[in-house]
């Protein structure tokens, strides 16, 4: 048999099955398209759901996959083992009411005994129990005999997912040999051991289950396969793990080369090394489809597997940053398959970069943080720390729960790991990545999915801003009906339509539908699955029917006005990687009639400089009037022209290149302007960080900035006209009101200071000596902070060494301050431990430094007993 690589058996599959009519469409996102049941894309199905259900009309029938896919559910035993891993690739073949059960499994053994070459007697399919029709295709087609046919259960045999479609599978087993096996006499296909490893499992979706177990026959059934490209790697190639393929080998050696160990010979280095090698290939996918490290959601499972490569090279001894290198691997590796990695190289290595450095100063920090546990634990005379604490040193900061036991126990303490365990468990649940209780599609069911599919709408608005048409479907928000009559609200759903639905970051056209009985006012417009486009709105009067033919209205001045600002997030986008570089890209937008909002990848705040040259630009290639022109092309075709695209988003065969010019050229769907020029201006009102890498820009253009200046000047005017002084002359007439501010301001510090010295009076006969040393406790009323922290000043200087403190009631509340000289703080007093001690006597609390500290107050009542604490605590601190 010959020992093909990764990229030839995903070549080969692919490539059989287009033989046999399928068409092959690339590996969809890893972030889910309308699937608010997953985190991340987990299987090669999931992204076909809506073809399953009938919500969308596939492409072909016939449809072949190879699916990049992550599953975090079980992270903590990747590495310990050989076998979990967080990135799979999922080969698959998929019939949606065409072929079934007799050409799938023809096909599967086709593929194994012929392309690939695997000896049949090796092979051992599964059917499920009450399968008959599998059994009797496997047997009397295929030729399998019935001895080395294996019928389980539901648990085994048996795909379904609450409610919807489900049905029986029939899986192949692979016999590895021998020396995989447990040694039992009775190992054979289902044993726990790794002599027989399923490398294919056809499902047979043909029924369809109510959610009480009802099940009922499909008229439309489909095919569901699904083969781990790695696991027939590991076959193929004849080698022990996934970890042996080659691509993988690669990329393990690499981790070994970086560290200086060796694999296979000890079994903590082999678990980090399988960690860093798994965990940089989740990575490097995920950042290329637009993910981001973030605290929250598929952000989180990101910046979490970063950070375990990270402290495991760490553990491996490597210093610094390393894991750019390994993604460099990562790519060359796959990029024949998936060649956005190659195309967003620059981008992947930025994240991680700026996320490892990140890592390398909280862990850190954590080593800090533990040692003021420790001297928590000290003080409570306990020798576990909770596992809450823990896990938040594990899972905030990143802190590896091993070096945190290893430093503990080295002091004789321990972890409480039950505690651990169960905060663990709770964010298992988070990581098996699902938001909620959902249905089979992912979503919330709405009377939208009740229409028929074959229903679909086109979008005539980049040409007309009217057009005539005829309504195909009328709902309310929970039927489906024949008419809406005056003052009803619905959905009208029409053949051909201006309206431009929320889409690309640019919001909903609205308007008005007519008919001869009545009139509908379009307040959103919405895209729907299948290709269907919903005017969302109320019946003004009259009444609309099914049949009608209607009149449909733009908005124009607002979407004349939307384009503009749209346009004008093109120009800023090449802005913005001229100033900053090639690293940005868009992380999404938001434009309507009044004002733009651009998200976009960068990892600093921009400088008033920069944001000045990103307006410059801008502005330049609007004053150059350059023309827009929108041209439809085939994917591959726009991507050689160098057109950006937005991360993470669901393009088909042919995409829309927005160009302006030579200076921008974009995929993207929405309404242009036809000139750079009609823009206007463009200005940046502001920019601020809305997540980790990731900064946002709002701006206007054209009738929303000159109201904006009309409303700025309006200000001007109201402010000069407060300090009586004319819009020109404002700046000076305030630097002149807050110069004379200053100098009253001092005065009065200073008559205050002079007020708070008089009300105390000599207090030099209330020093006392405590343990050596000089200490003034006393009280002053109406002083604020400021005024008792120049009180201590003063009174330090007279004390000559020792410890100050004083105590304050204004407006019903206490001001406590503590200062302590030079040698004081020398001789074991902590001007912060004090307050921190004497606080509570005053219903309040604070801290501070050695040599000075405040706190604050509620309970003037408390004020003698808490200055006569001081003496004692300041005795124990000397003492």
């Amino acid at each position: 048999m010959q020992k093909y690589g990764v990229n030839e058996l995903r070549r080969m599959f692919l490539e059989f099955f287009e033989s046999k009519d399928h068409l092959a469409m690339k590996s969809f996102s890893l972030v889910p398209h309308n699937d608010k049941s997953l985190l991340l894309i987990n299987s090669g199905m999931a992204p076909l759901k809506p073809y399953f259900t009938g919500q969308e009309i596939p492409p072909r029938k016939r449809v072949t996959t190879c699916q990049k896919c992550i599953r975090t559910g079980d992270i903590e035993n990747v590495g310990k083992t050989a076998r979990h891993g967080t990135f799979f690739e999922m080969l698959g073949n998929f019939s949606f009411g065409d072929y079934f059960k007799k050409e799938s499994i023809a096909w599967t053994w086709e593929f194994l005994t012929e392309v690939v070459g695997l000896d049949p007697d090796r092979l051992y399919p599964s059917v499920y129990l009450e399968d008959d029709e599998a059994w009797e295709i496997w047997n009397k087609q295929i030729g399998i005999p019935a001895d080395r046919i294996f019928r389980f259960g539901k648990e085994d045999n048996f795909w379904e997912h609450g409610s919807g479609p489900c049905g029986p599978c029939s899986e192949v087993y692979y016999d590895r040999g021998e020396e995989y096996g447990c040694g039992k006499p009775d190992c054979t296909v289902g044993c726990d051991c790794d002599r027989y490893m399923e490398i294919w499992n056809n499902v047979f979706t043909q029924f369809d289950n109510d959610g009480h177990n009802h099940y009922t026959e499909l008229e439309q059934k489909n095919i569901d396969t699904g083969m781990g490209l790695e696991r027939l790697a590991c076959v193929v190639q004849d080698v022990d793990s996934m970890f042996d393929v080659d691509t993988i080998r690669d990329l393990r050696e690499h981790v070994c080369r970086i560290a200086g160990k060796e694999y296979g010979k000890e079994y903590k280095t082999d678990v980090s090394v399988r960690v860093i090698t798994d965990h940089i290939r989740s990575v490097t996918f995920m950042i290329s489809d637009g993910i981001l490290p973030s605290n929250s959601g598929r952000g989180y499972v990101l910046r979490r597997l970063l950070r375990r490569a990270c402290r495991h090279g760490r553990l491996l001894g490597i210093e610094g940053e390393f894991l750019v290198q390994l993604a460099q691997t990562v790519i060359d590796g796959s990029k024949d398959g998936y060649p956005e990695l190659e195309e967003k190289k620059d981008f992947i290595f930025k994240v991680i970069t700026k996320e490892e450095e990140q890592f390398n100063r909280t862990i850190d920090q954590g080593l800090s943080i533990l040692e003021g546990l420790e001297e928590k634990m000290e003080k409570e005379h306990t020798k576990v720390l909770s596992g809450t604490e823990a896990f938040r040193l594990y899972d905030t900061y990143g802190f590896p729960v091993d070096l945190t036991r290893e430093i503990l126990e080295e002091k004789g303490m321990k972890i409480d790991e039950e505690g651990f365990e169960k905060a663990m468990e709770e964010q298992r649940e988070t990581a098996k990545g699902t938001f909620g209780e959902t249905n089979y599609m992912g979503a919330d069911v709405t009377i939208y999915e009740s229409i028929d599919p074959s229903v679909t709408s086109t979008f005539v608005g980049y040409e007309h801003l009217s057009w005539e048409s005829d309504i195909i479907v009328l709902t309310t928000d929970d039927a489906i009906v024949d008419a809406l009559s005056d003052g009803e609200k619905g959905t009208v759903f029409v053949k051909e339509t201006p309206f431009y639905a929320t889409s690309g970051g640019q919001e909903a056209d609205r308007g008005f539908i007519r008919t001869k009985d009545g009139v509908f006012e379009v307040e959103d417009t919405i895209k729907l699955l299948g290709g269907k486009i919903g005017h969302v709105g109320h019946v003004v009067s009259g009444m609309l029917k099914v049949g009608d033919h209607v009149s449909l209205e733009i908005d124009q001045e607002k979407r004349a006005l939307s384009a503009r600002n749209h346009s004008a997030t093109h120009l800023l986008q090449q802005a913005l990687r001229t100033v900053l570089g090639t690293h940005v890209e868009q992380a999404g937008s938001s434009v309507n009639e009044n004002r733009l909002r651009f998200d976009f990848t960068h990892f600093s705040a921009l400088t008033k400089e920069e944001i000045k040259e990103v307006e410059r630009i801008v502005n330049e290639q609007i004053m150059n009037a350059l023309p827009v022109k929108a041209e439809n092309m085939p994917i591959e075709e726009a991507k050689k022209t160098g057109a950006a695209a937005l991360f993470g988003e669901k393009y088909g065969d042919i995409v829309r290149v927005v160009s302006m010019g030579e200076f921008s050229k974009e995929f993207c769907g929405g309404t242009h302007v036809d000139n750079t020029g009609v823009i206007t201006a463009f200005k940046i009102i502001s920019e601020t960080g809305v997540a980790a890498g990731v900064r946002r820009i709002e701006a206007l253009t054209s009738k929303g900035l000159l109201k904006y200046y009309d409303e700025m000047e309006e200000k001007l005017e109201q402010a000069a006209k407060l300090v009586k002084a004319s819009p020109d002359h404002l700046a000076e007439k305030i630097s002149h009101l807050l110069a004379e501010n200053k100098e009253l301001h001092s005065e009065v510090e200073s008559l205050k200071s002079k007020l708070a010295q008089e009300s105390m009076g000599d207090v030099t006969d209330q020093v006392k000596e405590v343990a050596g040393m000089k200490l003034l406790a006393v009280r002053t009323d109406g002083v604020d902070m400021n005024g008792l922290r120049d009180l201590g000043d003063q009174m330090k200087e007279k004390l000559g060494e020792g410890v100050v403190v004083i105590a304050s009631q204004i407006d019903g509340k206490v001001n406590l301050m503590a200062t302590a000289t030079e040698g004081a703080v020398k001789a074991g007093a902590h001007a912060g431990n004090l307050i921190k001690a004497i606080a509570s006597f005053v219903g309040g609390g604070g801290g501070g430094r050695p040599n000075m500290a405040q706190a604050g107050g509620k309970n003037p009542d408390g004020i003698a007993e808490a200055l006569e604490k001081a003496e004692e605590v300041l005795a124990e601190q000397i003492s």
